[in-house]
């Protein structure tokens, strides 16, 4: 799978290809900035996924966001945006013009990871995405497709963070507390409509102790339905 990843700082840019490199084994294309990136895609090149930074000289990332998403040619790839930002308008500009993720630096590898398997691996675990559909989730909560889309996001990054806070309960063998955190999570997806995500976390309910790598495969199939709900909405908005 290619991969492109646009930064211009080249430390950056080294940081996060090494860390998809670690996620498995991808054909990494850089771009020096969102310029270089932008010629690089009008000369033909068509990555499963971008990152890409937020800030940069020429052509910042929102810019060449709205250059893929109004090219019928490259409307359809993942562009993942890459940030020290994370206030909400940010976050919620970012989404609202077509973004399919928001990494915030200093990079985790946790959750590069989520964005590569939530895309290029949907079917992952035998998964089977289950839920209410984007108008269904927002007549009940009372709210718009753009707020959906940032109750989504926000939801998508608290997933990120549980689980490296998991990981960390785990290590103290703290199982109570991880048990209620799973819980809060479950309840954000039956908030949310997504029920075969829910689904997934249901068994980490009950009072026998989870094994960690089961959790955090749950977790991975929670975010690709976040993911998978994400991209509905926006698809419908731009219906």
């Amino acid at each position: 799978m290619r991969v492109l990843v646009v930064d211009d700082d080249v430390v950056s840019r080294m940081v996060l290809m090494h860390l998809i490199d670690s996620c498995g084994k991808f054909d990494i294309v850089e771009a020096e900035d969102g310029a270089d990136a932008w010629q690089q895609l009008e000369g033909g090149l068509r990555p499963a996924i971008c990152f890409c930074d937020l800030r940069m000289p020429r052509l910042s990332g929102m810019e060449l966001l709205q250059r893929v998403k109004g090219d019928a040619a490259l409307s359809t790839m993942p562009f993942v945006l890459v940030s020290s930002a994370t206030d909400t308008d940010t976050v919620q500009q970012a989404t609202k013009a077509g973004a399919a993720g928001y990494i915030v630096k200093p990079f985790q590898a946790d959750q590069v990871r989520v964005h590569l398997t939530g895309f290029l691996d949907q079917a992952a675990n035998g998964y089977q995405h289950v839920a209410e559909t984007p108008a269904e989730t927002q007549q009940r909560l009372g709210i718009n497709g753009d707020r959906l889309l940032v109750y989504l996001t926000g939801f998508q990054n608290q997933l990120t963070a549980a689980s490296a806070e998991l990981d960390a309960l785990f290590a103290r063998d703290e199982v109570g507390e991880a048990r209620n955190r799973i819980e809060r999570l479950h309840a954000g997806c039956v908030t949310l409509g997504l029920h075969g995500a829910a689904a997934a976390l249901e068994r980490f309910r009950r009072d026998v102790p989870p094994e960690l790598e089961a959790v955090q495969a749950a977790l991975s199939d929670v975010i690709r339905a976040v993911i998978h709900q994400s991209a509905l909405v926006r698809q419908i908005s731009l219906g």
